[in-house]
């Protein structure tokens, strides 16, 4: 070839490089005069913006895509000179080649140009080794299948490699590897998701779609860079969180803590049927939280398959379920979860009617909720106080609370309660719908932050996707009212409270690619590192129901692409959730009907909690008088539960309630065996109504009632209703709220 020949074209050497020997490894389909024109004449413009010299360049034809050797021509192409210009510095050779990229893409105004711009990269970009193509170096979160894989040279650069099976993606994978390949660890880890959005293709169709390619490549380039230098520096891997591994064959537990959980996903069928046999004679409906035993979850679950009237949900849906068993003919409820739980079901059937059900708890003793507590202080009521002096004010309360907290924060200040899937929508149609309006949100601190977090990366956004989340509000509206939003700073849940630095840090080191779920308690390091994931389409933020959402829609999608995938889900929340988890995923995966062609789907579910979190003790067997004194090393893990906060590890998360593990199995038993309570066994166990008043002589039920009836009006009709507008209004500075 013509030393003076040159093709323009994407080189891992240098973007767009002049040098010859790239020649073969340009791809026919896109030899063509008008793609070749196409780059000269976006480099002419973004990088000297003035022409350099006249270039004799090989022609193709356009039929065929075949060089012609005696045709040519000539044009002005500022980037293509005879040399590559120098490479920079090692200590800035990622943010160099980085701003040349974002200034290629960003010369490109036409979405197709910008789109063929990216194929150019795909077609520079070498094949990956089928060896490499495997389930360890799969990007999760895209949805082309992608494989990165890297390495460390002896100068310490990172070598990176990468491929899908997307010519789109591949494009994606060509210019991230052009940017980081042969760069030091530590410039591969500077770079962040927001340093590649002046890079996003966009304009055709799954705009969000193809920027989360870009970030989940990256994130997955960096995970691999974090491994080689703790391996450069001679450091011990770090012990995997705990996990289950849900397949359509079986579950595999990994991990103490794990086995613990998954030894009661398939329950003692003699235990389902006796339970089964008393609900259905006694006519018992049942509601349970989420964060149930596993034991009971397990039992529950496989009971649901032979009496409908049992519901497994978070604490929002427990009531509407009771109404709707009462509706069904049940004339007993059994609530297992905490006190305000039942005392909710108990007004709310007594609201609907169904004043002659029987609600039962599943404890002699008080069964307490510590953001119920919090709550319920002193100090709480101070903050209400001073809220009442401010009108007009709206009080939101986390449903989390006690009937009496509610009524007696109504009285002060006009209150609504909310729970973590409707706060932010609660309070961004308060403040749209009352003008100067102040917020005051309790008792949980961390979830007050998060929401203040949120709304303050929301000020950030555009006009249009801020209208996306709520119609009424801009970036001007969501500015004004951050400094009239205020959250009570007392209150955590004991759940959530541990899911702070260092499971952070444990997840950014071995999980970062993983989808990250978080409820909406967890402290704001969890909460930041989960809504970075989202961004990226790999991670939720909100209620229990909503994670159990988020993972049922991931798995469906890889089941639709039908290709053979490995799913890993963070839970950051309370593990007894994992029943319900596991449930839906095994149903989906078994929904598919068996072929030749079925691809292999795993679900992982991991528990960030260190495996110790499982108490263990010894069995002493030396009970004779002619024993040596010798202890059988006989160990019984025990599941989380009541007696000393099992669970809880300063190594992970809090993953186990105490409170919630007090409805035991053999409590719900009693309970069945001994209703209809003619011999007042149960007395402690009935959800009695409250006969109190509050400070102004109202029931403390009927006041109680009525924020939760104000939350079921707005999740109807998306608006606050008239009556709480009413009393937001016309409240006076007399310490007596809206009455």
């Amino acid at each position: 070839m013509d030393s003076s020949a040159i093709s323009v074209r994407p080189s891992l050497s240098s973007p767009f490089s002049t040098s010859s020997n790239t020649e073969s490894s340009f791809n026919p389909r896109i030899r063509n005069t008008a793609f070749l024109k196409l780059h000269t004449r976006n480099f002419t413009f973004s990088l000297l913006h003035k022409p350099s010299k006249f270039i004799r360049c090989s022609k193709f034809d356009q039929k065929t895509g075949d060089r012609n050797p005696n045709a040519s021509l000539h044009f002005t192409c500022a980037a293509a000179v005879t040399s590559p210009p120098p490479l920079p510095e090692a200590s800035d050779l990622a943010a160099s080649r980085l701003e040349r990229l974002a200034s290629e893409f960003q010369a490109l105004t036409d979405p197709v140009d910008r789109m063929k711009h990216l194929i150019g990269y795909s077609e520079a970009l070498p094949p990956l080794d089928e060896s490499k193509r495997t389930a360890r170096n799969r990007v999760m979160g895209c949805t082309a299948q992608v494989w990165v894989d890297a390495s460390m040279d002896k100068t310490g650069r990172v070598r990176f490699w990468a491929d899908s099976d997307s010519e789109v993606t591949r494009g994606f994978c060509g210019c991230l590897v052009w940017v980081l390949d042969g760069a030091s660890s530590e410039e591969v880890l500077r770079l962040t998701t927001e340093d590649l959005a002046p890079l996003n293709v966009g304009g055709i169709g799954k705009a969000m779609s193809r920027a989360n390619t870009w970030y989940n490549v990256l994130i997955s380039m960096q995970k691999k860079t974090k491994a080689l230098v703790a391996e450069k520096e001679g450091k011990i891997p770090s012990e995997a969180f705990p996990s289950l591994v849900i397949t359509a064959d079986g579950i595999t537990a990994q991990g103490s803590y794990a086995q613990a959980q998954a030894r009661y996903l398939f329950p003692d069928e003699s235990q389902v049927n006796e339970l089964v046999k008393l609900l259905k004679e006694k006519k018992i409906g049942l509601v349970a939280h989420f964060y149930m035993d596993p034991e009971v979850q397990g039992v529950l679950t496989a009971a649901q398959k032979h009496w409908p009237h049992i519901h497994i949900s978070d604490s929002l849906v427990m009531a509407d379920s009771a109404v709707k068993m009462a509706e069904a003919g049940c004339q007993f409820i059994a609530v297992l979860g905490v006190d305000f739980m039942s005392e909710n079901v108990r007004a709310i059937l007594d609201q609907a009617g169904y004043d002659q059900v029987g609600v039962y708890r599943m404890s002699e003793e008080r069964i307490g909720c510590s953001l119920a507590e919090a709550a319920a202080t002193p100090e709480y009521m101070k903050y209400l106080e001073i809220a009442s002096l401010s009108p007009p004010s709206l009080h939101v309360i986390y449903i989390n609370t006690s009937l009496e907290t509610k009524a007696h924060a109504h009285e002060l200040v006009p209150t609504i309660t909310c729970t973590s899937s409707n706060v932010v929508q609660t309070i961004l149609q308060a403040f749209a719908q009352v003008p100067d309006l102040t917020v005051y949100y309790g008792p949980d601190s961390y979830m007050g932050a998060n929401i203040a977090e949120l709304f303050q990366r929301m000020t950030m956004m555009t006009d249009e996707e801020i209208s996306a989340i709520h119609p009424q509000h801009n970036r001007a509206s969501i500015r004004s009212l951050l400094p009239r939003l205020c959250y009570f700073q007392d209150g955590t849940c004991i759940v959530h409270d541990l899911f702070g630095h260092e499971v952070v840090e444990k997840i950014n080191e071995m999980y970062c690619d993983a989808f990250l779920t978080a409820h909406f308690e967890v402290p704001g390091e969890m909460f930041s590192l989960a809504m970075e994931a989202k961004k990226r389409g790999m991670g939720v933020v909100g209620s229990t129901q909503n994670i159990l959402d988020f993972i049922k829609q991931r798995l469906q999608e890889a089941l639709e692409r039908n290709i053979d995938d490995h799913l890993q889900f963070v839970l950051g929340t309370e593990s007894g959730m994992v029943t319900s988890i596991v449930a839906t995923v095994r149903r989906m995966l078994s929904s598919v009907k068996p072929s030749s062609n079925r691809a292999r789907i795993n679900v992982e579910i991991v528990f960030p909690v260190s495996s110790d979190s499982v108490t263990r003790t010894k069995k002493n067997s030396c009970g004779s008088s002619n024993s040596t004194g010798a202890e059988d090393a006989v160990n019984l893990t025990v599941v989380p539960g009541v007696a000393s906060g099992e669970g809880c590890s300063i190594h992970g998360g809090c993953a186990s309630c105490p409170y919630m593990k007090m409805n035991s199995l053999s409590a719900l038993i009693k309970v069945c065996q001994n209703l209809p309570d003619n011999k007042h066994v149960l007395s402690a166990y009935e959800a009695g109504r409250f006969s109190s008043q509050t400070v102004n002589g109202r029931s403390v039920a009927n006041v109680g009632c009525e924020p939760i009836l104000h939350m079921r009006h707005f999740q109807a009709k998306r608006e606050l209703p008239e009556k709480l507008v009413h009393q937001i209004l016309h409240s006076s500075v007399n310490g007596k709220g809206p009455f």
